[in-house]
């Protein structure tokens, strides 16, 4: 059976206009259209908060969040359901993320060691694409490159995909995954202080 390089919901994502005002819930606090449900692809496209919690309860839904003007997802989402080998990621505002389409930007200069395969454009690590479209423009032309798991996801709970997390770490995100706390560890005189007979000070011979 033959692997699928790109999934069905990849491209009408990646042609998804998102933060429109959603004509169901305008007068609500949170009526941006920043969601995205994989298993549904049906063209619905983009949906809001409560749109979600109404339609989409149970399903696998991506929150799409802004940097700059342009559409980026965590990767601590995104890397449940696709590979995204090859991708640059950035940390921005102390969360990981990746974009999903190309920017525009000018030519990259001479002396640049890294650029996209597709656009061009400059990047910062050793990586082969810029964006989710630049890979699928790649996957599509030389089919040198995949988006499949391979069941590398087989087993794993969807964190940050699926519905059991709370709808308000959804909308807000959470770095906890990409960054898990660590307790610090003790303090090298905390135990020496423990037990230790405080002397009263001594006199003054002069």
């Amino acid at each position: 059976m033959d692997t699928v390089l790109v999934p069905p919901w990849l491209e009408p994502l990646l042609k998804t206009p998102f933060f429109n005002i959603c004509r169901i819930h305008a007068d609500a606090a949170r009526n941006e259209c920043n969601m995205y449900c994989l298993d549904c692809n049906n063209g619905d496209g983009a949906f809001c908060f409560y749109c979600r919690s109404s339609r989409h309860k149970d399903h696998q839904v991506i929150q799409i969040r802004r940097s700059s003007y342009h559409d980026v997802v965590r990767v601590s989402e995104i890397q449940k359901v696709l590979d995204i080998s090859g991708v640059q990621t950035y940390v921005i505002n102390s969360a990981r993320v990746l974009f999903l389409n190309v920017r525009p930007q000018p030519k990259s200069g001479k002396g640049v060691a890294h650029i996209c395969e597709i656009c061009g454009r400059s990047l910062l690590d050793s990586f082969r694409f810029c964006s989710l479209g630049c890979k699928l423009e790649r996957i599509k032309k030389n089919g040198d490159a995949s988006f499949a798991l391979e069941g590398k996801n087989e087993g794993l709970t969807m964190e940050g995909v699926s519905s059991s997390r709370s709808e308000e770490e959804l909308r807000e995100g959470s770095t906890q995954d990409m960054y898990p706390l660590t307790p610090p560890p003790p303090p090298l005189n905390a135990r020496r202080r423990k037990g230790i007979p405080h002397r009263a000070p001594f006199g003054s011979s002069f």
